[in-house]
């Protein structure tokens, strides 16, 4: 299970960056998410800057129909989406993270979205989860 700071559900994994990266993206798909965007951080650094870093890749995710359901009982909401997952290196180790979503949409201050919230979680921590498998 991943563990939780007070807004991400991470797990660490074996495996090097590149196939972390490819779990994710079947995972997500196996949740039902697609990939809306992604940033390539260490290179948007580095061209930007000049700075060298350790792989980071965000990847924004989204669930076409708990979207809809959420962007239809709250239009602003968008600025909430997508949903991103990271995979990163850090001191030799590679990470997964996602966004809580409950907590994320718990500042919003509808109650009616918390089913929506808490699917979408548990979405993501079993991408998270099964994506951090060796």
């Amino acid at each position: 299970m991943p563990t939780t700071t007070s807004y991400t559900l991470t797990s660490t994994t074996i495996l090097p960056f590149t196939d972390a990266v490819e779990r994710v993206r079947t995972e997500l798909q196996a949740e039902g998410f697609g990939v809306l965007c992604e940033i390539d951080v260490q290179a948007t650094l580095h061209e930007k800057l000049g700075v060298d870093g350790e792989p980071y890749l965000i990847l924004g995710a989204c669930n076409p129909p708990l979207a809809h359901q959420a962007l239809s009982a709250e239009p602003e909401l968008g600025t909430l989406l997508p949903c991103n997952v990271v995979v990163f290196e850090h001191e030799g180790e590679t990470r997964i993270s996602a966004i809580d979503a409950e907590r994320m949409l718990s500042i919003v201050g509808r109650d009616d979205l918390a089913p929506i919230a808490g699917q979408v979680r548990e979405k993501l921590a079993r991408v998270v989860e099964r994506a951090a498998q060796a």
